[in-house]
């Protein structure tokens, strides 16, 4: 019997010989998609099998870092601190963290070890880094969406006062999170100093996400460090959506679109010319 990661190979050179027939623009753009969809089902069976709950770790991981860093807050913490809920302060900051965490973690060296799959003509480096960010990011939005029911349910959390501030921010997290971590693929090929540097930087960047901490709580001298940072303004946002009048938040639409746009931008560019720099075997 064959195994599902054959049957994605074989569905990807199937597409592969597609795409000489000279599709059509909307028919190439399908058959693209499906080739990441490939690619999708491929990293998840690699990756989990089929053992235990197998594909359901792909929300179950980032819950566990969710959830805990949520039920450990809360027991240590005052309930309250400025006003505002600590579960719904925590959860609000650390699931954008965790998506921007994970995501950029697995870019790291993400062509290398998929190198094998660039034998096949129609799967680019842009296919392989794309599908392993929206596996990350769809895994860790879902376990947000879940964690943050959990505390809604257990009244450890109060229904946000904007959902619509809520998923923008999420979607300004989202979009940073593909930029930085396309930018990170393409520049770990190319050094290896850097792929070694990025677990110091994981955490000296905790202070400038914005996940634990207001804006306005920090000395005004010191604003400027969060408000520079896309990742802490979206969080911003997010509890803006969480908690209405009772925040100040520190964010702006304009730095958002242009700082992600720009990221993805220059990401994009580095992916389009990154393939000399990879190693096939």
């Amino acid at each position: 019997m064959r195994s599902s990661k054959d049957s994605s190979i074989e569905e990807i050179s199937r597409y592969s010989a597609a795409r000489h027939a000279r599709p059509s623009l909307p028919h190439a753009f399908m058959i693209q998609l499906r080739v990441i969809y490939a690619l999708l089902m491929r990293e998840i069976h690699t990756r989990y099998g089929r053992e235990n709950i197998g594909f359901l770790w792909v929300i179950g991981e980032p819950i566990l870092f969710c959830a805990g860093v949520a039920i450990v807050w809360t027991a240590i913490r005052p309930s309250h601190e400025h006003g505002l809920q600590m579960t719904a302060m925590v959860i609000s900051g650390y699931v954008p963290l965790t998506m921007w965490r994970h995501t950029y973690s697995r870019s790291i060296k993400a062509y290398e070890v998929n190198s094998s799959l660039l034998f096949h003509r129609l799967v680019t480096p842009l296919d392989i880094i794309l599908a392993r960010i929206i596996l990350e990011a769809a895994g860790a939005i879902l376990a947000g969406a879940l964690v943050v029911a959990g505390a809604l349910y257990l009244n450890y959390m109060e229904v946000p006062e904007s959902w619509f501030f809520v998923y923008l921010g999420m979607g300004f997290c989202t979009f940073f999170s593909f930029g930085f971590a396309i930018i990170l693929a393409a520049l770990t090929e190319r050094s290896d100093i850097l792929e070694k540097a990025m677990a110091v930087f994981s955490y000296l960047s905790l202070p400038l996400s914005g996940a634990f901490v207001m804006t306005d709580w920090i000395p005004a001298r010191y604003r400027w460090l969060l408000e520079y940072s896309p990742l802490a303004n979206s969080i911003e946002m997010i509890r803006y959506g969480c908690f209405g009048m009772k925040v100040i938040p520190h964010y702006s639409v304009p730095f958002l679109l242009f700082s992600c746009t720009l990221l993805f931008m220059i990401g994009l560019y580095l992916t389009l010319r990154v393939r000399p720099h990879i190693n096939i075997s």
